[in-house]
């Protein structure tokens, strides 16, 4: 878990939060700079006509690591991604992105994105996946556009590191789904983000695409060290791929690493009880 540098201890409160905004522990115990934290929660809370969706969140991101965010539908998890991504601005508290606020964050270029998928107009619209994650290099239209032949390679090297080279001239309504939720994320990868936010990208995907997707994304995180926040349902793939875990509803019921989360956290996460069973070095029958 990712603890605030405890040299302020003898402070006030406002010297500690100073000392919070500027300063943050890594797994290592390396201090780190707000500017290389991807995404910070700072006593944050969102309401909708006064009821609370998100309450007093406090954890953070760091650079390198596979977080996952569990927790039941109506928990708060896709309210969270929003907040983290400037969609939504906190009623109270603060959350930043790379140290800044990121309701006013600018340098987009550094996220990468990809939403829950939809039966809607990916599949329909008469384009090929070179297409589609070409449109991930837009930043605005520019009279010198034409003279940037460097976007070529960045599309082709993002369909790499998707895996889908090979599927390139093929028509998006040809695609299974998960090979859509690929291209999806080939699109995000054009600008090479530090940062790759997932919202349960693996819904209405089979075991076959599930298993090319988790093997897709450990190679961004532990080959590219992208940052990956991803948001699932899924408590299995959670432990086996992700390094850090925040459990929540509403409130924070669990933060730290994977193999610390067990049937405890996850019975106080889905309200009844909860077992545990795993087969790996790491996890026990809990």
């Amino acid at each position: 878990m990712n603890l605030v540098d405890d040299q302020s201890n003898s402070t006030n409160a406002t010297l500690l939060n100073e000392t919070e905004s500027h300063k943050i522990s890594a797994h290592s115990g390396e201090i780190l700079n707000t500017e290389q934290v991807p995404v910070r929660f700072n006593e944050t809370w969102f309401s909708y006509n006064s009821e609370p969706v998100v309450r007093d969140i406090n954890f953070s991101i760091t650079q390198g690591e596979f977080a996952a965010i569990l927790g039941p539908n109506g928990s708060g998890k896709t309210t969270l991604m929003k907040l983290a991504l400037g969609l939504l601005k906190p009623t109270s508290g603060q959350v930043l992105l790379f140290g800044e606020p990121a309701e006013s964050f600018t340098d987009w270029h550094r996220v990468g994105y990809v939403p829950q998928r939809t039966q809607a107009t990916e599949s329909r619209f008469p384009a090929s996946v070179r297409e589609i994650v070409n449109f991930g290099s837009y930043s605005g239209f520019s009279p010198l556009a034409i003279f940037r032949r460097g976007r070529t390679s960045q599309v082709d090297d993002a369909l790499e590191m998707a895996g889908i080279t090979n599927l390139a001239d093929r028509r998006v309504s040809d695609l299974s789904v998960g090979q859509q939720q690929r291209m999806l994320i080939a699109r995000s990868l054009v600008r090479r983000p530090d940062l790759l936010v997932l919202d349960e990208p693996v819904a209405g995907v089979d075991a076959a695409g599930e298993e090319q997707f988790h093997t897709m994304v450990r190679r961004l995180n532990r080959d590219l060290g992208i940052t990956i926040v991803m948001v699932s349902h899924d408590i299995g793939a959670v432990m086996r791929e992700a390094t850090t875990c925040a459990c929540i509803n509403r409130d924070i019921v669990f933060h730290g690493p994977v193999h610390q989360l067990d049937a405890q956290a996850l019975s106080g996460l889905y309200g009844f009880p909860v077992d545990v069973l795993l087969h790996d070095p790491e996890h026990t029958h809990r």
